[in-house]
């Protein structure tokens, strides 16, 4: 029987895309295996319910395919950011019964970014000082911390105003218009964890280039909303969540902005590129992740 073996380049091409996928999936896993030691530390932050092997192994998937030539320890700081995020969301989303209760979140969160020690045993503010004080102790903190604490401070903030929303709904009120709901994108927090990286991975120096990369972050971070969007429409229903196809558009409308805002930001992100090549090659990884990943699953597990 005749058989054609394939030219030596195209095996040579096949075989440097299977290792670079192999590298990816070793820092998954050396990933997977940090979070899940170190939230176990932290219970009451990071309950068994609704935090499981699905929540630990999509963060620890998107921190490799973001930043695939990085150490594994180099996505520790990172990947425990994201995990504090969703921490800080379930507290907001699904714990608070009332504005008060995340108004000392806000509150308390921005006292420790600011450097207050947190006040107890509060594990969402001891685990965010032990993010600051891993971040402190990186270079040129000093100029780039003013702009950590404006990220933080408007997730807080759009965390917030998400809270506001859902219950004045609760009471009658109506929602709020779709590019109202876009514009307070924050709230799922990508930029501020892609702060997080840039400073720990000394992508920068000063807050005027931090400031430039959070411009192509937060285009990105409006993609990632409506693609989320997309996936976890059903879930956000049963949940109480929000969530764009809430607020009279539908899957193709979302759909057809996303394209659009994907084109805006493959703008920005190449403006970007001759400058901070590896900053936008991580924000081109997470805008391309995402959309395959949000195709199948969500953080939370299968569909």
């Amino acid at each position: 029987m005749a058989f054609s073996v394939a030219p030596r380049d195209e095996l040579d091409g096949v075989l440097d895309v299977a290792a670079e996928r192999g590298r990816v999936c070793a820092l998954a896993m050396a990933c997977f295996g940090d979070l899940s030691t170190w939230s176990a530390r932290h219970p009451a932050l990071f309950p068994a319910d609704p935090f499981g092997p699905s929540v630990f192994g999509g963060i620890a998937l998107a921190m490799a395919f973001g930043s695939p030539g990085v150490a594994p320890g180099e996505l520790r700081t990172t990947a425990r950011t994201v995990m504090w995020a969703f921490g800080l969301d379930r507290l907001v989303d699904h714990v608070a019964t009332e504005r008060g209760q995340v108004e000392a979140i806000v509150d308390g969160c921005e006292a420790v970014a600011g450097g207050a020690p947190p006040p107890g045993d509060d594990p969402l503010l001891v685990v965010l000082a032990q993010l600051r004080d891993e971040l402190a102790a990186r270079d040129g903190w000093a100029e780039l911390a003013p702009v950590w604490r404006e990220e933080l401070g408007g997730y807080l903030a759009a965390n917030l105003r998400e809270w506001d929303w859902k219950t004045r709904a609760a009471g009658g009120a109506a929602l709020p218009s779709f590019e109202e709901y876009l514009a307070n994108a924050d709230n799922i927090g990508a930029t501020f964890v892609n702060v997080t990286h840039w400073v720990d991975r000394g992508t920068v120096r000063t807050a005027g280039e931090l400031r430039r990369l959070t411009e192509a972050g937060d285009a990105a971070q409006r993609v990632l909303r409506l693609v989320n969007d997309l996936a976890s429409h059903e879930r956000d229903q049963r949940w109480g969540d929000l969530n764009g196809l809430m607020l009279g558009v539908d899957r193709a409308a979302v759909t057809e902005r996303i394209a659009g805002l994907t084109e805006d930001f493959e703008l920005l992100a190449a403006s970007l590129a001759t400058d901070h090549p590896e900053a936008a090659d991580h924000l081109r990884r997470q805008v391309g992740f995402s959309t395959g990943f949000y195709g199948v699953t969500d953080y939370w597990g299968t569909r």
